[in-house]
């Protein structure tokens, strides 16, 4: 089961998370074994599934990520497709490489009722030697709606 950082000493150090493949970090974090970030818990969601090429995140908005009318601040559905659509990026990053996000693009199709769980999804398009590109959608788990679609384009670096 997922955990998340509380503090920054909690963090895998870099010198560690380099011998890993990104596919092997991110499901050491779906297990447990290491944290995941903090930002999961201030914006109501959580790692719920990772395969090669694809990341799930689940979640629910709450109040606390809305904007003046009351209804689900647009950079929370941001972040949270830069979140799985990045992920699924780094599921395909081999050891000693690191990437991260270049630029990302978000539709808002409808909005999502407080409360309501959803699902993330970041899929690969294409992941190789110094870019990665994916795309990314939210739907509800209940009604199967599609409320937001993104994509994006990321860095990937070797540095050992």
């Amino acid at each position: 089961m997922p955990r998340r950082a509380t503090s920054p000493d909690e963090l895998l150090p870099a010198t560690e998370a380099l011998k890993l493949s990104g596919l092997e970090y991110m499901k050491s974090i779906l297990d447990g074994t290491n944290p995941g970030p903090p930002i999961g818990a201030t914006m109501g969601y959580t790692l719920h599934s990772v395969e090669e090429g694809t990341c799930i995140f689940r979640g629910a908005p709450e109040f606390d990520v809305t904007n003046p009318m009351g209804t689900v601040h647009g950079g929370w559905y941001g972040t949270l497709l830069d979140s799985a659509m990045a992920c699924a990026v780094m599921t395909r990053v081999p050891r000693g490489s690191v990437y991260t996000t270049l630029e990302f693009k978000i539709n808002i199709l409808r909005s999502i009722p407080l409360g309501m769980q959803i699902d993330c999804i970041g899929t690969t398009d294409h992941v190789g030697r110094s870019t990665g590109v994916a795309h990314g959608e939210i739907r509800g788990v209940e009604d199967g709606k599609l409320y937001a679609t993104g994509s994006t384009t990321c860095i990937v670096m070797k540095v050992a």
